[in-house]
């Protein structure tokens, strides 16, 4: 699946395919209230802007053993 970047919002399995992790990621995060949604009637979607911020927001990567 290909995402546009002018996309707005994307659906959950948008939001796995552009490498926010997976499903069950995505809905522990959002349980956490580490990411937020919107509901679009069923739908739950994830704005552009919160998407990136939740990324960014991921551990940078280390390459010590922890």
């Amino acid at each position: 699946m290909h995402l546009p970047t002018d996309k707005l919002a994307y659906h959950i399995d948008e939001a796995v395919e552009a490498g926010a992790g997976s499903r069950s990621e995505i809905y522990e995060a959002l349980r956490d209230g580490i990411l937020t949604a919107k509901k679009r009637g069923r739908r739950t979607i994830i704005l552009r802007d919160e998407l990136s911020r939740y990324l960014a927001s991921l551990p940078d990567y280390s390459s010590e053993a922890a």
